[in-house]
Order: structure tokens, then sequence, then C-alpha cells
């Protein structure tokens, strides 16, 4: 895990290696930890999300994001998800509306996060 600040937000990187990310304990985690480095967005790599979060059915998504936005924190999904998003329109416009609003980001590598940063405070 890494700490950077980016046009005055404050970012927990979570590291790609690690138990998946799958439950809202695990999503409790997280505010704990973003909470204790006074992060205002936690960046997790599509590497350890468990796959399930990708299948809207089952409503892990729901609650990890829900857990982070009821904290007031936000969510960076980092790294390639086009696999998943092919394989479901419902998690294709998931992704297209959570990418219009502040709370929750689909960005493709680091880079595109510190462009997102750069357009939002």
């Amino acid at each position: 895990m890494r700490i950077d600040e980016s046009t005055g937000i404050r970012v927990l990187h979570i590291a790609a290696e690690g138990a998946p990310i799958s439950t809202p304990d695990d999503a409790a985690d997280l505010v704990g930890d973003a909470w204790a480095n006074q992060a205002e967005l936690v960046a997790v790599p599509v590497e350890r999300l468990d796959p399930a979060f990708f299948d809207l059915r089952t409503g892990i998504a729901g609650e990890i994001t829900q857990k982070l936005v009821n904290y007031r924190l936000r969510l960076a999904v980092v790294g390639d998800i086009a696999q998943h998003v092919d394989a479901s329109a419902a998690l294709r416009d998931y992704v297209w509306e959570s990418n219009r609003g502040a709370q929750v980001w689909f960005v493709a590598d680091d880079a595109a996060l510190e462009a997102k940063l750069a357009g939002v405070r």
C-alpha cells in the first residue's frame, strides 16, 4: 500500500498482491486503512477484486462501493476490465454511469486516475 497526493487529494493505493477483496468486511478494512492514512480516495487494482465483483448479480460491487461511499470515500478500480465489460451490458452501464460521477471510477491505469483527479475536486 502507498499514499500519493494528486491535485490536493490523498490517494491510498492498495497493493496488487494480497487476498481478494470480496466482502463488506474487506471494504471496512479499506475504510480503516484510508482513515488511518487520511486518504480521500482508495485505488484498488483489478487484480485484488474477487472476480464476482464484476458480476453485478452477486451484489458484491454494490456492497463494497456503498461501504466506501457511506464513509465519504471515493473508490477507483484501476486496471483493464474490458473482458468483464464485454461480457455484461449491465456492468458496462454501471461503469459508464460511475465514471460520470465523482465517487466511483473505473480507470485503465494510474495515469488515467491522475487525469481523472485533475478534473475533479
